[in-house]
């Protein structure tokens, strides 16, 4: 199987630790981005991996390509050409404390892509699953009807398609992102988001779930999926619940609405204690593509991308450097921690 992904590679500059923004006089940087972290997680989970940007001809751009082929991505079709590497400052929140993150994105290369930039035909040629993000379409520009150019040719051609809506209030606002947002669904077949998403993306409002106070209604996530899957035609609909008790513990479980069977699985909940939430959702959307690839029933699908995004959230960085063995590993535990020697 081989599963293409699509989107801007971002540089991260992080405070160390859990120190405020320039509390000390050094930055850690990494290469991340919603599309880039889902490649990597599922070349680590030894699936075809293949990502599509456009990057800045220097050496910041041959750095954020070679960040991925690290990985084993496959990045033969990335673009290079003017603009800038787009970047973003983080914060890590501790407690009481939310995470921050401060965006430098305008002008970057990704954003000022042309339609002529991307041959889709090529691109998807020999191609299994097509994932993309609602960040794409938010960078502006040409990025709504890139995308839209990518989706057709994705549905002609019989890949499956993704989309993690991942709305950025800071890049877009409510009415733009619904006015673009909504006409590209009807060529998703896996939508993947949280109640924040499927609100402000879709119009959308999960009922009687108040994540502040870690009250989640399971038959209002069903009702939202159901609405997804009657206005948009998706086929499945995967939703994270995340109980935000602090910006250090979480719970952390998930839903996988199935619209042939009308059923809904919930997978078991985390009780996390976070070093690093950034890239959550990512890797939670890799672990269900890999999960689906292999035709697991989705009982088992939401188990895996659900303890495969736990992981994660006790890695530093964006990406998920988890593998097939350490999911399983989780799954069979349940999480005790205990040292295996």
């Amino acid at each position: 199987m081989k599963v293409i992904t699509f989107g801007e590679i971002l540089l991260r500059l992080a405070a160390p630790g859990y120190t405020k923004l320039f509390q000390k006089d050094n930055l850690e940087s990494t290469f991340c981005g919603g599309e880039a972290n889902v490649a990597v997680s599922l070349a680590m989970l030894d699936l075809n991996s293949a990502y599509v940007t456009k990057v800045p001809e220097s050496d910041v751009g041959h750095a954020a390509v070679n960040s991925l082929r690290y990985f084993g991505v496959d990045t033969r079709n990335v673009v290079y050409g003017d603009g800038r590497l787009g970047l973003y400052y983080l914060e890590k929140g501790a407690s009481q404390r939310p995470s921050k993150v401060i965006y430098d994105r305008a002008y970057s290369s990704i954003a000022l892509a042309k339609r002529e930039d991307f041959d889709w035909e090529k691109i998807f040629q020999g191609a299994d699953w097509f994932h993309w993000t609602g960040i794409n379409p938010a960078l502006g520009g040409e990025l709504p009807e890139i995308c839209a150019d990518a989706c057709k040719t994705a549905r002609k051609k019989g890949l499956t398609i993704s989309c993690d809506l991942n709305y950025r209030g800071k890049l877009w606002s409510l009415e733009k992102a619904q006015e673009i947002m909504k006409p590209l669904m009807k060529y998703v077949d896996v939508c993947i988001c949280n109640e924040e998403d499927a609100e402000k993306m879709l119009g959308i409002r999960a009922q009687d779930t108040n994540v502040e106070s870690a009250e989640l209604s399971r038959a209002g996530y069903v009702h939202t999926a159901e609405i997804i899957h009657s206005y948009y035609g998706c086929k499945f609909v995967a939703t994270t619940l995340r109980k935000s008790f602090s910006a250090s513990r979480n719970g952390w479980s998930a839903m996988l609405y199935d619209a042939e069977m009308l059923e809904s699985y919930f997978s078991r909940e985390y009780d996390i204690q976070i070093v690093d939430r950034v890239g959550g959702g990512d890797s939670f959307a890799a672990g269900l593509i890999y999960a689906m690839t292999q035709k697991m029933g989705c009982k088992e699908a939401i188990e895996f991308a659900t303890a495969a995004s736990c992981l994660k959230h006790t890695i530093e960085g964006d990406f998920n450097r988890t593998s097939v063995t350490d999911v399983q590993a989780l799954l069979k535990s349940g999480g005790n921690g205990r040292v295996q020697r």
